[in-house]
């Protein structure tokens, strides 16, 4: 049977960790909150004392971590006296990491497992606490062709689409890429449905028209940012749930990081930084992005009390 070590139970983590041990691998799992490894175990996983004893041993090691520092520190180690993962895992062992972070600390990582003989595969993922719960993630996925192989299967476990972007730090950018796409989306849906109330039009009939119509977008087929649009969304349930604000912060962060490396031209993507940034000193970080919807409606608000 495989073995699997699960290092990061958030809240994309301990549900990805879970659907592991249901499809019937051992998995040993570690946290630094020691609460968040007793709902892991209390379905069958064991814990671990600490992130090298659970990885040691393990024939695949998955992560799930906030930031890039974290990612190498945990692989590389933090000083010549502490060990990283690559330090104490068995000769084959395929190393996953599922986190959202900067392509150059997937890349760093990648080239000293390469040297030391592993396949390193960054597989960061898109489709939020509903999706990690359902089992129904995409994986997008960097590193070489054997390790995306070796990958593949292990992630199946835990998603519905597992894709291939490109050699190490790939899935990174591929996943930024999208987030950037995602957020101006979901800020220019929010504010052409505002408008629309704002002119007396009943948002559910101005959201079906826009679904068929050339303004179509995920957003309003998925994730529809206005209250009581559309059910079983986090707009609907006091904007609680899905993916914080605080997270499309980091992500849109990155995305600018990763174009001043390449010079590239994004106005979109750096303005919609600036408005959920805002949003989040609003107090707004631990709520879902759709709530950036309340960025407009509050605006007519207080036009209207003027």
């Amino acid at each position: 049977m495989t073995s699997i070590a699960f290092i990061g139970l958030g809240h994309m983590g301990a549900p990805m960790a879970a659907n592991l041990v249901k499809s019937g691998v051992m998995v040993k799992v570690f946290d630094l909150v020691p609460e968040a490894m007793k709902s892991l175990t209390d379905v069958g996983a064991l814990a671990a004392k600490s992130a090298c004893g659970a990885a040691s041993g393990a024939d695949v090691v998955i992560t799930m971590l906030p930031a890039g520092k974290h990612v190498r520190a945990l692989y590389l180690g933090e000083g010549s006296s502490d060990k990283g993962l690559l330090d104490v895992v068995a000769a084959g062992t395929l190393l996953i990491d599922c986190s959202t972070i900067d392509a150059q600390s997937a890349k760093q990582v990648a080239e000293v497992a390469a040297r030391k003989g592993f396949e390193f595969v960054d597989a960061p993922v898109s489709g939020g606490t509903a999706g990690a719960a359902a089992g129904t993630l995409t994986f997008i996925c960097g590193g070489s062709d054997s390790g995306f192989e070796q990958a593949s299967k292990v992630l199946s476990h835990m998603g519905a689409n597992i894709l291939h972007a490109g050699g190490p730090g790939a899935g990174q950018v591929a996943k930024i890429c999208n987030n950037m796409l995602l957020s101006v989306l979901m800020i220019a849906t929010s504010e052409s449905l505002q408008m629309g109330i704002d002119h007396g039009l009943d948002p559910k009939v101005l959201s079906e028209i826009m679904k068929v119509s050339s303004g179509g977008n995920w957003t309003l087929d998925k994730y529809n940012p206005c209250p009581d649009v559309m059910e079983s969304v986090p707009s609907s349930n006091g904007y609680q749930g899905g993916f914080m604000v605080d997270l499309m912060v980091k992500d849109l962060g990155l995305s600018q990081e990763a174009a001043l490396l390449t010079n590239s031209s994004t106005p979109m993507g750096a303005l919609a930084r600036s408005l959920y940034v805002n949003h989040a000193r609003q107090g707004n970080g631990t709520r879902d992005f759709s709530s950036i919807f309340e960025q407009f409606s509050n605006i007519q608000q207080i036009k209207s009390k003027g």
